[in-house]
């Protein structure tokens, strides 16, 4: 039995050629990084049954070598080109982010946040402590797990804060159900990280919780930060 041939009007390098890569799918795109098929199955094919293995892309990049290569037809070396792949793609996307510079509103932290955490299969709970410039001058990840535990205290925060000239901090922590609508947990814990941020003279700026696919700031979406003790009874 023969590799499928895809038929030349459909083939995905000269798609790209004639119509630039954002015009080709995730199936499409793949197929070009995997160049070629199986016995009775063309790389377009394979590449769709590949995807049909996974629930989403960032549950591709967070794959292993020995996940990648369980899909048949798909080699050590298929594996390892779209790992790299990813890889190169992932670096190029946070180059033009700066590590430490200065946060100019909550959209911007917000995008930067997405791209440290929103694949992260772990919740993490990260602190960006600025100055008065708003310039951040450290991040910690300060917790690893829900922010529910009893571990996730504010004074923990803050001990790591006074160590630094912190006029502001920023926090986030990522859902890694993919779902960035905040909890019960989340607004209790914000709530306490304003008050104690009040009594410290350390402002909490926001809370920005991320998902798979957005964000939110708990500064835009509630109230709490216009008056923390009215919600002290929720």
């Amino acid at each position: 039995m023969f590799i499928r041939e895809v038929p030349k009007e459909i083939r995905p390098r000269e798609r790209l050629v004639e119509y630039g890569a954002a015009a080709l799918s995730n199936q499409e795109l793949l197929a070009i990084l995997f160049r070629t098929g199986q016995r009775g199955e063309n790389v377009l094919e394979m590449s769709l049954r590949f995807l049909s293995r996974f629930e989403s892309l960032p549950e591709i990049k967070g794959a292993s070598l020995e996940e990648l290569t369980a899909v048949k037809g798909i080699g050590e070396v298929k594996a390892i080109e779209l790992k790299a792949a990813i890889e190169l793609g992932y670096r190029i996307a946070t180059a033009s982010v700066p590590k430490y510079g200065q946060v100019l509103s909550t959209e911007a932290a917000g995008q930067w946040l997405m791209l440290e955490m929103a694949h992260e299969q772990q919740e993490l709970l990260v602190a960006l402590f600025l100055n008065t410039k708003n310039e951040i001058i450290r991040k910690e990840t300060v917790f690893k797990g829900t922010v529910s535990s009893s571990v996730a205290h504010p004074r923990e925060i803050f001990k790591e804060a006074v160590k630094y000239p912190t006029a502001r901090i920023i926090m986030a922590h990522n859902h890694p159900s993919g779902d960035p609508e905040p909890s019960r947990a989340d607004l209790q814990f914000t709530r306490r990280m304003i008050l104690c941020g009040d009594l410290m003279g350390i402002e909490l700026l926001d809370h920005i919780i991320v998902g798979e696919r957005d964000f939110v700031s708990l500064l835009e979406t509630t109230d709490l930060f216009d008056d923390p003790m009215s919600h002290m009874g929720d």
